[in-house]
């Protein structure tokens, strides 16, 4: 498994809201992103390839996933921005560990809802997370 992360295997999509619950102000919930983005390791060098790189975002990201021996995807990715990269980690949560044909009937920015998130993004950030959610749907259908 490349570069492995504790996100939707370990922290689930319920821990993650269990989370947020109690935060009401925007600036905590911000806060909590940044922390999530502390919890996603780097990538190694070798997997930060212009392949993985995501187009649309205001920072660098990559996006890479693996269709693990059970059937499951495994999806891996980094930002040089750390809001980018908590956000990222939202959206690894609640993809990974998914089959391809469940991410593909799936919505990947519906745990953002729940978290009440995507209302407070900026419309820059909110376009760079649909990309980044395209990106996660085009590498389940590359397994279909």
């Amino acid at each position: 498994m490349n570069s492995p992360h504790p996100f939707g295997r370990t922290l689930t999509p319920e821990m993650l809201a269990a989370r947020f619950e109690s935060l009401m102000l925007w600036e905590d919930r911000y806060r909590q992103i940044i922390l999530l983005a502390r919890e996603l390791p780097a990538l190694p060098p070798e997997l930060k390839q212009l392949k993985t790189e995501l187009a649309g975002c205001e920072n660098q990201v990559w996006l890479g996933g693996e269709l693990l021996e059970d059937g499951t995807m495994h999806y891996y990715g980094d930002s040089d921005g750390r809001i980018v990269k908590g956000l990222l980690a939202i959206l690894l949560t609640a993809s990974e560990g998914k089959t391809p044909q469940q991410i593909m009937v799936s919505d990947p920015l519906a745990l953002f809802q729940q978290l009440n998130i995507l209302e407070q993004l900026s419309s820059s950030r909110a376009s760079g997370l649909n990309s980044l959610a395209a990106g996660i749907k085009n590498i389940a259908q590359s397994y279909l």
